[in-house]
């Protein structure tokens, strides 16, 4: 079972041909409001894989995006009892999506800033139990809920992104860390130094650590061992959501038992499949879809 608590936004996209400069105002080709937010995102691509998934976090009802935001959750098998209603409005995504599928986005956190790990109860944490985290919620209550997963025996897995510093009892409580490669040189405080190097530094004996790059696929670290997964060859049509997919399906992997080699093989395979769609959660790829393009993958 995966245990996720994390932001529940809505996104709120703009196509266009190019993205904008400081200043410039451009006019846009489309526009659409889509279910998002890395925790809601995660949670379902960990749902699409296979795995029984359980959603905490919070949403408003200030502004009638709730039901925009669990939109997709509300479609699929994920429990969502955990998911608390509260005053003020429900987190937003502003996103610009240009013709190469490239995006930059703006996050307005709203209700996921009331998100606590107080949330979750410890019945649901276990040996059987894999926690997904991120950082769209406040820090504390993520770090809080690792050391009570670890506790419990669980799992934890932090996707951290955005990219900020982690305090070490955060850091010290992770058993598998995804992050990019902009992530990762900056939890290595090794700005404009190898990735290669950074990636060394952010792994230990008791973390696995996973930096997704793309087209170039994945570094990652196993048992000390520097390894690397090559992605597959995609025209890219969107990549928002991309890096959750990748998130979800690792996570996915691991709490079915799989290796972590494999693990890492499936998140690259449903990362570069959720580029293939326009939207966050739209674009989540299936358990079938993800293991035909993963068997495509060995090195």
């Amino acid at each position: 079972m995966i245990v996720v608590f994390g932001s529940i936004n809505v996104d709120l996209v703009a196509r266009v041909q190019r993205l904008p400069s400081a200043g410039e105002t451009l006019a846009g080709r489309s526009f659409a409001m889509l279910p998002g937010g890395k925790g809601a995102n995660q949670a379902l691509a960990a749902s699409r894989a296979g795995s029984d998934v359980h959603l905490f976090g919070c949403v408003g009802h200030a502004d009638g995006l709730a039901p925009v935001a669990l939109r997709e959750i509300s479609r699929s098998s994920i429990d969502v009892a955990g998911v608390v209603e509260c005053d003020g409005t429900t987190g937003v995504a502003l996103i610009h999506v240009d013709d190469e599928g490239e995006n930059c986005i703006t996050v307005v956190p709203g209700a996921n800033a009331r998100a606590r790990a107080s949330q979750i109860p410890d019945a649901i944490l276990s040996r059987d139990t894999t926690v997904l985290l991120q950082l769209e919620v406040p820090v504390d209550d993520v770090a809080l809920l690792a050391r009570r997963a670890r506790l419990c025996g669980a799992r934890v897995v932090l996707n951290a992104a955005p990219a900020t510093r982690l305090a070490p009892r955060l850091f010290d409580e992770i058993d598998v860390l995804v992050v990019n490669e902009s992530e990762a040189l900056t939890l290595a405080e090794m700005a404009g130094t190898n990735i290669h190097d950074a990636v060394r530094k952010l792994a230990s004996a008791s973390r696995n650590v996973v930096v997704t790059r793309g087209a170039h696929g994945a570094l990652y670290v196993q048992r000390g061992e520097l390894c690397m997964q090559r992605a597959p060859r995609i025209d890219a049509v969107d990549t928002v959501g991309a890096g959750d997919a990748f998130t979800g399906a690792l996570a996915a992997a691991l709490d079915r038992g799989d290796d972590f080699t494999t693990a890492v093989r499936e998140g690259a395979a449903a990362g570069a499949l959720a580029c293939l769609t326009p939207g966050a959660q739209t674009s989540l790829p299936d358990r079938q879809s993800i293991v035909q393009m993963a068997a495509t993958l060995f090195n």
